[in-house]
């Protein structure tokens, strides 16, 4: 093979090609794949720890010659990379590698994933696993899953009962998992807004910030409180009683707080403290307990930094020790000026993009490739310490796993060294790292999925058009975008699928899970089929509206409905839990219903 063919994520700083290749030793490919962080290395690999020939923290140097390969690095950590590397190398030229030099460390010293599990979704153990695997050979070195009913607190039953939660023996042996393969698993638990799960049990109704009716900062109208009372000791109680529980099972000194989006604050129980101090004023002073809770168990804690952000004159109040997370997840997010707010304020902070994969089906991929390069780059160069990429599961987290593979290949070369992602051929990557695919075309047929989601018309934030046509409660933004729909018959969209259908027919991917991907994909391919179907018929009416669809049309949309629903479930649990599965499928008998005749 020659050097120019490869094709390695993240990419080397320096690659330079040598001459002449060598014959891998028997057993070495089979050692390099068991080998965990800080083991010795195997036989036929000259590997060490030299703070005199690689000076940058994570750093390696990586030489395959004629006559062996040797492995320099700064500290394990730079090890295990430069045998990740090596890895890559072998699944790709076999059992005779090029003799290549590459010398290669990070510019961010942490790159994360952060999973939703509490939107539907809870992978199993070997889901997981699996996930570890892929992330850790990214050479991302931190993971986070997001949480707001899914741990099985042993004082809270009633909250996470129907959700097949992650138990404490459970998030022992992630968090052994991830030490092997370098990776923090940083505790992800939502501790004042997006408490929506526990505050509709009766038994924590009464922490509810809101106690009617209130507007979101989107346009629309909520029945169900999301958001602690920060005036009530008890919520305090609440969350550090859930502390108590679920840090003793990590090694992690560090905690995710959450505390982003607390949307009924100020509509309720603390309105006339809101009136009196503003918003922001309360939201840092009940952060400010939650701090004090964390530090008082030994942790870092970790903050969504939304809300300061609107309120940048607090934050320089923050306590100095809180590490601010700046999210955003459109293209044109300003993180430029939302990292000054931190740089400034001397505020530690990550930079968070997204995988654009929710509320998509298929995922974005113009998007979340600009928005990914956006928070790099702009991250380090105002000094970020950390980049997190976020993978949410919003609206019964209907997107199938593979969609996020494309943004997480390349968020993994983004946050190694920002820019060179630019280069960084994805589909070729995923073909011959992931998929195991010769002929290239499952990888190919997920980007199509991903382009068949960006419709010129309008940009929907968030979202696809697609996506947002198969949701019944939609944001009052979403409503409005669709007007500019009208009469639009989605044939590009149609095209695409249909191409990315045929290449998943000629598609050979041998990954362990290669025949379940051509499934996920297929589904993922005719749900947007139906989508656009729909949209078709939708915009075609005067009023927009399913009800005014032709009741033959209506009832045939059912019966293609009824098959896709079934086709999911069958799905489902190849990689989940079956807890949220109900929740998740019922948005679509939901849909179904709007097909039904009126009585």
């Amino acid at each position: 093979m020659e050097i120019a063919e490869l094709v390695l994520a993240p990419v080397p700083r320096r690659l330079r090609a040598a001459r002449g290749s060598f014959p891998v030793p028997g057993g070495l490919a089979e050692a390099l794949a068991a080998y965990t962080l800080g083991a010795p290395a195997p036989a036929g690999l000259a590997a060490r720890i030299d703070h005199s020939q690689v000076g940058n923290a994570q750093g390696y140097l990586l030489s395959v010659r004629q006559d062996g390969i040797s492995l320099l690095a700064a500290d394990p950590a730079g090890l295990y990379y430069g045998v990740m590397t090596l890895r890559q190398l072998l699944r790709q030229a076999g059992r005779t590698l090029p003799c290549v030099h590459i010398e290669d460390w990070p510019s961010y010293p942490v790159r994360g994933i952060m999973l939703d599990i509490s939107r539907d979704r809870v992978p199993t153990m070997a889901t997981l696993r699996g996930l570890l695997d892929l992330w850790a050979g990214l050479k991302y070195n931190q993971v986070q899953l997001y949480t707001e009913h899914t741990f099985a607190y042993a004082a809270h039953p009633e909250v996470w009962r129907e959700a097949s939660p992650l138990t404490p023996a459970e998030v022992e042996q992630l968090d052994a998992w991830c030490r092997e393969r370098g990776v923090e698993l940083v505790p992800n638990q939502n501790s004042f807004g997006h408490m929506e799960r526990w505050l509709r049990h009766p038994r924590y109704r009464d922490l509810a910030d809101a106690t009617e009716g209130f507007p979101d900062p989107w346009g629309g109208w909520r029945t169900q409180a999301t958001t602690l009372n920060p005036l009530d000791p008890a919520s305090i109680e609440l969350v550090s009683g859930l502390y108590d529980e679920l840090l003793p099972h990590f090694s992690s000194r560090q905690l995710n707080v959450g505390a982003d989006e607390p949307i009924d604050l100020g509509h309720g129980r603390s309105r006339e403290a809101c009136r009196r101090q503003g918003v922001g004023r309360v939201y840092l002073d009940f952060l400010r307990k939650l701090h004090g809770e964390v530090t008082r168990r030994g942790r870092v804690m970790q903050c969504w930094a939304d809300v300061l952000v609107r309120h940048p004159e607090l934050a320089r109040e923050v306590p100095r020790d809180l590490l601010a997370i700046d999210w955003g997840y459109e293209a044109d997010h300003p993180f430029a000026a939302e990292c000054r707010i931190f740089a400034e304020a001397g505020v530690s902070f990550y930079v968070c993009p997204g995988t654009s994969s929710w509320n998509s089906l298929g995922g974005r991929r113009a998007n979340a490739r600009a928005n990914i390069h956006a928070a790099a780059r702009d991250g380090l160069a105002a000094g970020a310490g950390g980049f997190l990429l976020a993978d949410w599961g919003d609206n019964g987290h209907w997107q199938q796993l593979p969609i996020s593979y494309p943004a997480w290949v390349y968020g993994a070369a983004a946050g190694w060294n920002p820019g060179s992602e630019e280069g960084l051929d994805v589909e070729r990557f995923l073909s011959a790292q992931v998929f195991l695919d010769p002929s290239g075309a499952a990888a190919r047929a997920l980007a199509l999925l991903g382009e068949a989601g960006e419709n010129e018309v309008a940009r929907l934030p968030n979202a696809t058009v697609l996506a947002v046509l198969l949701l019944l409660d939609l944001q009052p933004y979403h409503r409005q975008a669709l007007e500019r729909f009208r009469g639009c018959r989605f044939e590009r969209e149609e095209a695409l699928l249909e191409q990315s259908l045929r290449l998943l027919g000629e598609a050979r991917a041998a990954a362990d899970d290669g025949q379940l991907l051509g499934r996920e994909l297929e589904l993922t391919a005719a749900l947007l089929r139906h989508a656009a179907r729909l949209g078709r018929e939708r915009f075609a009416t005067a009023g927009l509206s399913t009800r005014e669809i032709a009741p033959p049309r209506r009832r045939s949309l059912a019966e293609e409905l009824d098959g896709l629903e079934a086709r999911y479930r069958r799905l489902w649990p190849a990689r989940y839990r079956p807890g949220g599965l109900e929740d998740s499928a019922g948005r679509m008998r939901a849909l179904k219903g709007s097909y039904a005749d009126p009585d």
